[in-house]
């Protein structure tokens, strides 16, 4: 039986992929320049965008969960 986190978990991964599908289907050039510009930008930079960007996510979960 899973748990009903695993589920949620499940559900926020098809998101994922169906969003990241949908941009790069309407606009493969636009996302190949944006990997382009990822892969120039240094890595601290990234690295505080990605923990800002799960922090962000972190909250708008416990919101909703709330």
């Amino acid at each position: 039986m899973r748990s009903i986190a695993f589920g949620d978990f499940l559900i926020g991964l098809g998101i994922l992929f169906v969003l990241e599908g949908i941009l790069f289907a309407a606009s493969p050039a636009w996302m190949r320049r944006a990997m382009k510009s990822a892969l120039a930008t240094p890595d601290n930079i990234l690295r505080i965008v990605g923990i800002g960007s799960a922090v962000v996510g972190l909250i708008l979960i416990w919101v909703v969960r709330r």
